[in-house]
C-alpha cells in the first residue's frame, strides 16, 4: 500500500490517518488523544492506520486550529526530589486518559528560571499551567495575568478569589513538631535547614512561632546550599560543634534528618536519649533508617491528582466552589523522638 502524505510537508496527514480507518477527522484525533469516550473498536482503528502510515500528529497545528493546545505545563523546583516524583506521576496519571499532554518544567529552586520557562511555554498557548507554590518574580507574576492561563498552586494554600490552590499549611506543620519536641520534655531546640525555598521557611516559621508562645527560645542553623544526606550531617556537626547544648533538632527535611542520624552514630550520641530528631517529608527511607526517623507525612500523591482535578473543572468551565483544597499533613512519630 503507498502512503499518501501533505503535499505541504510530504508527511502523513490527520485527515488520510481518518480516511484509512473509516471515521471522521474528530474521531481521529479525539483516539491519538486517548480520549475515553471513543468506542474502543474505533480507537484501535485509528491507532493502526496511523501506525500504517506512520503520522505523527503536529501539537502547532492542533494549536492553531483551537486557539489553545491540549498542553497541561507542570513547573516543579527538582526533578531529583521524591516529593515532586510522586505528584507528577499523579498529574499525568489523571491528565493522560482525559487527552491533555503534560509539559513538566524544571526550574531548580530558581525564580528566574521559572519566568524564563512561563516565557517560554506560554509562547505554545498551553491551556493551563500547574505552578509550585506562590514564590515568584513580579515579572512571571504580569505574564501569567496577561495571558489568562488557568493556574493552579501546589503545596501550599492562599485563600483568595482569584486563586486555586491544593496543599497544606507549612506555617502548621512546623508549629506540630514544636509541640511535639516540647512535649517530649526538649527544651533546648534547633531548626536546621537547606535549600531555603518559600516552603522552607515558612515551616521554619512555624516552628519557631509556636517556640515563642511556650516561651522557648529557638536556635537556627540555615544555609542555601542544595539539600543532602552528606550536608545533614556536616549541619549537624557544625550546630553541636556551635551549640552542645541542643536536646531536640527539627530538620527541613529527611534527606538532612537522614544525614544527621549517620553523623551521630559515628559520634556515639544517643537518639533520642541525648538529642531527639524530626524530619519533613516521610521519605521511605525514613521508616526503616535507625533509628527510625519521626516525619511530617505530606500528601503528595493527593496534591497532584487534586491539583489535576481542579485543573479539569477549570478546563471544562465548571464552577468551583472550594478554591482553597487542605489536605492537610501527619506527624508520623518514631523512635527518633
Amino acid at each position: 500500500m503507498r502512503k499518501e502524505v501533505s503535499r505541504a510537508t510530504g508527511r502523513p496527514t490527520l485527515a488520510e490517518v481518518a480516511q484509512l480507518a473509516g471515521v471522521s477527522q474528530i474521531t481521529a484525533s479525539r483516539a491519538l488523544r486517548d480520549v475515553p469516550t471513543v468506542d474502543p473498536v474505533l480507537a484501535s482503528k485509528v491507532r493502526e492506520a496511523s501506525k500504517a502510515l506512520g503520522y505523527v500528529p503536529n501539537p502547532a497545528a492542533r494549536t492553531l486550529a483551537s486557539a489553545r493546545s491540549q498542553s497541561v505545563v507542570v513547573l516543579v523546583p527538582a526533578l531529583s526530589n521524591q516529593l515532586f516524583i510522586e505528584t507528577l506521576d499523579a498529574i499525568h496519571n489523571v491528565l493522560r486518559p482525559r487527552g491533555y499532554d503534560v509539559l513538566i518544567g524544571n526550574f531548580h529552586y530558581s525564580r528566574e528560571e521559572e519566568e524564563e520557562l512561563i516565557r517560554n511555554y506560554l509562547a505554545i498557548q498551553p491551556c493551563g499551567i500547574l505552578l509550585t507554590g506562590f514564590d515568584r518574580t513580579e515579572a512571571s507574576l504580569r505574564l501569567l495575568e496577561a495571558n489568562k492561563v488557568p493556574c493552579v498552586h501546589m503545596m501550599e494554600l492562599q485563600k483568595s478569589e482569584d486563586i486555586f490552590s491544593v496543599g497544606f499549611s507549612q506555617e502548621d506543620a512546623g508549629a506540630v513538631i514544636a509541640r511535639h519536641l516540647l512535649a517530649r520534655g526538649k527544651r533546648r531546640l534547633a531548626y536546621v535547614a537547606a535549600q531555603l525555598d518559600a516552603r522552607v521557611m515558612r515551616r521554619g516559621e512555624g516552628f519557631k512561632r509556636a517556640l515563642a508562645e511556650a516561651g522557648v527560645d529557638a536556635l537556627e542553623l540555615a544555609v542555601p546550599d542544595p539539600s543532602s544526606v552528606g550536608l545533614g550531617g556536616e549541619l549537624f556537626d557544625r550546630l553541636l560543634r556551635q551549640h552542645p547544648e541542643v536536646d531536640g533538632i527539627f530538620f527541613c527535611n529527611d534527606d538532612l534528618a537522614h544525614g544527621a542520624i549517620f553523623e551521630a552514630q559515628r559520634q556515639g550520641i544517643s537518639i533520642p536519649g541525648r538529642i531527639a530528631f524530626v524530619g519533613f517529608n516521610d521519605l521511605p527511607m525514613s521508616a526503616h533508617i535507625v533509628p527510625r526517623l519521626t516525619s511530617i507525612r505530606t500528601p503528595r500523591e493527593d496534591v497532584g491528582k487534586h491539583a489535576a482535578h481542579l485543573m479539569l473543572a477549570l478546563l471544562a468551565g465548571a464552577e468551583v466552589r472550594d478554591r482553597t483544597i487542605d489536605l492537610g499533613f501527619e506527624l508520623v512519630v518514631r523512635e527518633s523522638s
